[in-house]
């Protein structure tokens, strides 16, 4: 191939190209297309996703995109075009054809494209709200293949879904205003610009979106916003303020600033509300006014260029955006120092991860090598137990054929210690899923909760008790099982179970992909205020499964969680001290 220029714009990562043939596949097999072309687009997006590669910079090479298993030359052109214009024109062709409506129905728990593609072309449905009714009126338990349990659970999660499509997620949301930001810079007259609101402060998911600016020429900003290839339509614009629609739905606006306002306009507009009435009550009691224009004596401005300015004008430290939430930022301010909290760069061990042994995409060695590469010092393999059979899950004499596996990857990789570890559930009864003789030859035991999230409490909490109180368990996986806008986690005493993993020496899990990113914040402080290890983990399925660390390490910035709360901050040395119960 032909070396391709590419814009900044559009340095994708891996996920987010193979997330466009995944859409594209999901369309086509709700409008019945032929289901050998939705297999090849399917398998193109994991080859792609799965690939330690950049595809972008492969485009950018023009490297041949055909040596990759299922990508043939016109799947290679297609890659092409989205890489180097952030679109798919097919997709956009699909979208045409098939209702925004009818994709939002994929949101609904245990809802996928071919139950999707029978509402739409048999009962002609369109929207969220006409299934519902549907769903009420009893039309669906009618269908061939349907039943009235499935219509029953349609209607438990349909409000969820609503509700999610007016967010999306924080991977997401950083991806689209962080690709904006980067653009608005390549303008010379653009002197300053971040991302501000929730997105800064690293929510679960964003109803909108802000960005702030400084420049010279406030119209060459704006017109470069509307001219970006993710806008899909200007909604308002005055002299310094735009609102545009992106064409993934989602909401933003751009306000242009003055220098001497700048630092007064990201403190405002990166909120919270909560935190933000907090902050202009401590400035009246100082005789001060603040707002987005800076911070006030009388009329004079004495604050306001920097956000240190501002907070410092108010006898505050800098507090960081993830914990401006008002609820212990300001009394962790009254030090007069606040905490440094967890970063990307303090991770030296990934304690979950999957590889081709259950439903993983890469060997052993590839994702030792890829964790390498990344600067880990030690993984633990995590693949499931046996009651996930969808994910190949293991049983005994394939975990310990497995196991024996890894031990023999141990002497072919330098500088990375590699772990036996298992991924167990906790069954429906309370018995974990493989024996205690198993789990004991384990150097490292995930329990979860994968099924039953529906059982009354008393039932959920004498799972986690056993599990707890297992002397092989080490840690509770994305602990309520949740799936962030799509499904309730379990209903768990949150108290009760933390105070029980304290006392048993077990482990806390922040799942850090984005759709889980399970402890949430506020349990996941409550576990470190009962001195809990935390652990951040990627939950990795392929070698770049990695790149969701940061979610993670937000969520845990989120919690008021420094370095020495995260327990694999610590070095391989010092870690294996925690290993034993």
């Amino acid at each position: 191939m032909t070396p391709v220029e590419t814009s900044a714009e559009f340095d994708m990562k891996n996920d987010q190209i193979a997330a466009v043939f995944a859409q594209l596949s999901d369309l086509l097999e709700i409008q019945e297309a032929n289901p050998f072309r939705v297999r090849a687009y399917r398998s193109a997006g994991r080859t792609i996703s799965s690939t330690a590669e950049s595809f972008a910079a492969l485009v950018e090479e023009g490297a041949d995109l055909t040596r990759f298993s299922g990508i043939g030359k016109d799947l290679a052109k297609q890659i092409v075009e989205v890489v180097t214009t952030g679109q798919h024109s097919q997709l956009a062709e699909l979208k045409q054809q098939v209702p925004a409506g009818v994709v939002d129905m994929l949101r609904i728990q245990g809802v996928g494209p071919k139950k999707v593609a029978v509402f739409f072309n048999k009962l002609n449905l369109t929207s969220l709200d006409e299934l519902k009714a549907a769903a009420q009126a009893g039309e669906l338990a009618a269908l061939n293949g349907f039943g009235k349990k499935t219509e029953q659970s349609i209607l438990a999660n349909i409000d969820r879904a609503a509700e999610a499509g007016k967010r999306i997620s924080i991977a997401d949301a950083r991806a689209a205003a962080e690709a904006i930001v980067q653009d608005l810079l390549r303008l010379d007259t653009v002197t300053q610009t971040a991302v501000a609101g929730s997105c800064r402060r690293r929510r679960e998911t964003c109803g909108d979106l802000d960005v702030l600016a400084t420049s010279s020429d406030a119209t060459a900003a704006m017109d470069r916003l509307a001219a970006h290839p993710l806008v899909d339509s200007v909604l308002q614009r005055g002299d310094t303020k735009q609102r545009v629609r992106l064409k993934s739905g989602v909401e933003m606006d751009l306000r242009v600033v003055a220098d001497s306002s700048y630092g007064a306009a990201m403190q405002y507009f990166t909120g919270s509300k909560e935190h933000n009435v907090v902050v202009r009550q401590r400035a009246k009691d100082m005789g001060l006014k603040v707002n987005e224009y800076g911070v006030f004596r009388g009329d004079d401005q004495i604050a306001g260029a920097t956000e240190e300015d501002v907070y410092a004008a108010l006898d505050l430290p800098w507090i960081p955006p993830e914990l401006r939430e008002n609820r212990r930022e300001f009394d962790l301010a009254a030090t007069g120092v606040m905490p440094r909290l967890v970063e990307v760069g303090d991770i030296k061990g990934d304690l979950h991860m999957h590889t081709t042994a259950s439903d993983g995409a890469a060997s052993i060695l590839q994702m030792a090598e890829a964790a390498k590469a990344r600067g880990l010092k030690y993984i633990a393999i995590t693949d499931h137990s046996k009651r996930v059979s969808m994910a190949n899950g293991l049983d005994a004499t394939r975990l310990r054929a497995h196991w024996d596996d890894i031990r023999a990857a141990r002497e072919q990789i330098d500088g990375i210690q590699l772990l036996c570890g298992i991924e167990c559930d906790i069954l429906e009864d309370a018995t974990m899923d493989l024996a205690d003789d198993v789990l004991a030859e384990a150097d490292w035991v995930v329990a979860v909760l994968h099924y039953g999230l529906q059982q009354p409490r008393e039932q959920i909490m004498k799972r986690l008790m056993n599990a707890i109180q297992n002397p092989h368990v080490n840690i509770i996986g994305h602990p309520t099982g949740r799936l962030v806008g799509k499904r309730d986690g379990a209903d768990i005493n949150m108290t009760e179970m933390l105070q029980a993993a304290a006392e048993n020496g077990v482990m806390m899990e922040i799942n850090a992909h984005f759709k889980r990113l399970d402890l949430d914040d506020v349990n996941a402080a409550a576990a470190r205020d009962l001195g809990i290890p935390i652990v951040i983990s990627t939950d990795s399925h392929s070698v770049n499964g990695f790149d969701v660390l940061q979610y993670g390490v937000d969520q845990g910035r989120r919690a008021s969680l420094t370095k020495d709360d995260v327990a694999n901050t610590k070095t391989w040395a010092q870690f294996k001290k925690l290993l034993q119960r």
